[in-house]
């Protein structure tokens, strides 16, 4: 199931050529005293483990190797930092739900994640990524919750979009948008994506160029 460009052609072309552009890992954040400085603009990338975050920014940059994919869910810890050409940062963050560790780990990592959140001044956006086959759950509306505590614009984007009929999509994309209507910080423009399929990559590229 494809999606169409929901950006005009110079916005898109502005997206891609942005990702053409030299990027590297940079750093894992085990600890905010890591983080490195606030210098730059700053996306980041967060959802329940195993939704396909790590695929999704593989996709992003073209590059199947930039993010290290895991089949074992929770693995993702740390947040991880990309650098793009040096003027802007990508980072994947710790994915919940399925964090395979003792619950005094896991409220660190939330609290970690928490304080970033609301202390990281040059945070644009958070994309929070929602397999659409489940649609969004309690740990997606809590974290939602989360973010809008943390005063953070953040957006909705359904992965795995090919393994739904465009009338489930439909739906799950519908439902997502009334739920976000009691949300102040949350983006209304909901977006869908197959990275595997590089469907709709291009219209996160565009909204993440939009950005600087």
């Amino acid at each position: 199931m494809k999606h169409a460009p929901i950006f005009d052609k110079e916005t898109l072309e502005k997206g891609s050529k942005l990702f053409t552009r030299p990027a590297r890992f940079l750093l894992s954040v085990a600890n905010l005293s890591q983080l490195p400085e606030g210098d730059k603009k700053e996306v980041a990338f967060v959802g329940r483990s195993n939704v396909g975050k790590s695929t999704l920014i593989n996709a992003l940059f073209n590059n199947k190797n930039m993010a290290k994919t895991s089949s074992t869910p929770g693995r993702t810890q740390q947040l991880n930092f990309f650098d793009l050409d040096n003027q802007l940062y990508l980072v994947d963050l710790p994915g919940y739900g399925y964090a395979k560790a003792p619950t005094a780990e896991v409220k660190k990592w939330q609290d970690m994640i928490f304080i970033y959140l609301k202390g990281r001044a040059n945070l644009q956006r958070v994309f929070l990524l929602v397999d659409c086959r489940h649609g969004l759950k309690r740990v997606d509306t809590d974290a939602m919750t989360m973010l809008d505590k943390a005063a953070v614009p953040y957006q909705i984007v359904f992965t795995k979009s090919d393994k739904i009929s465009y009338k489930e999509l439909v739906k799950v994309v519908n439902e997502a948008q009334i739920i976000l209507k009691n949300h102040p910080a949350g983006n209304p423009l909901v977006l869908a994506v197959s990275a595997e399929k590089q469907q709709g990559v291009e219209n996160v590229r565009a909204e993440i160029a939009k950005l600087l």
